[in-house]
């Protein structure tokens, strides 16, 4: 029961975890192409 119960726990948590790690790579790669196309505005 006990063993049952903790991979419960920890599938939820990881996959919690992949959801959080997917939006921090799609805010980051939003960062990154903001950054980008000011520096390009800024250096025309």
């Amino acid at each position: 029961m006990k063993l049952s119960l903790l991979l419960v726990i920890t599938t939820l948590f990881a996959a919690g975890c992949s959801n959080t790690w997917e939006g921090v790579k799609e805010d980051s790669s939003k960062v990154w192409e903001d950054t980008k196309e000011t520096v390009h505005e800024a250096t025309e």
